[in-house]
């Protein structure tokens, strides 16, 4: 059995600023040793991981988005660029990921937390009673 390729993975900074965003939302919520266990885990398992099977998330295609302004972007990028991104799922974070050059780049694209990903429910309702009778 052959052994798997390492190639190099790289943190963009789009990556980076979303690690900030990231690390705000969690002190905001009280929770900044998560940051710390986040960033941990990102050198102990999830970059290594990809350095040694840099297709081990699902294809991002698999699920397209389906919002005309996501198409819009997709098919802006790139000749082959969409056919490279993937998605890697880790605890809770969804990390987006492109094989930049297969066998011997990996470049992190964005992080989100799964809570932030969640809808704003409070913009639903006109007060703290609930959606108001009309």
């Amino acid at each position: 059995m052959a052994e798997p390729v390492v190639v190099r993975v790289e943190l963009t900074a789009s990556f980076l600023d979303r690690l900030a965003a990231i690390e705000s939302f969690l002190m905001e919520a009280d929770a900044g040793a998560a940051y710390d266990r986040l960033l941990e885990e990102l050198r102990a398992t999830v970059i290594p991981n990809l350095r040694r099977f840099p297709r081990i998330g699902r294809r991002y295609l698999d699920q397209p988005p389906q919002s005309a302004e996501g198409l819009a972007q997709l098919a802006a990028l790139p000749a082959g660029a969409a056919e490279r991104l993937r998605e890697y799922l880790h605890g809770d974070y969804l990390i987006l990921y492109t094989v930049a050059r297969p066998g011997h780049l990996v470049q992190l694209l964005s992080i989100w937390h799964h809570r932030e990903l969640s809808f704003q429910f409070t913009r639903f309702w006109a007060g703290p009673t609930g959606p108001q009778e009309g």
